[in-house]
């Protein structure tokens, strides 16, 4: 066995675990999940409201 078979060895190890990822992220159980992420930049108003209505209540305390 010399290094040329080692790499080629290598080369289908690391695409078989590229495959598994992608399989793995585009899978139909992390859909509820990847919905989720794509709405996180339009969830900023929300979290700025409730950030704003914690620091009103901690002033006050």
């Amino acid at each position: 066995m010399d290094i040329n078979e080692l790499r080629g060895i290598h080369t289908l190890l690391v695409m078989a675990v590229f495959l598994g990822i992608v399989w793995w992220a585009y899978s139909a159980h992390r859909k509820k999940a990847n919905d989720e992420a794509a709405h996180l930049p339009f969830d900023d108003e929300d979290v700025d409201k409730r950030t704003l209505e914690q620091e009103k209540t901690e002033k006050k305390q």
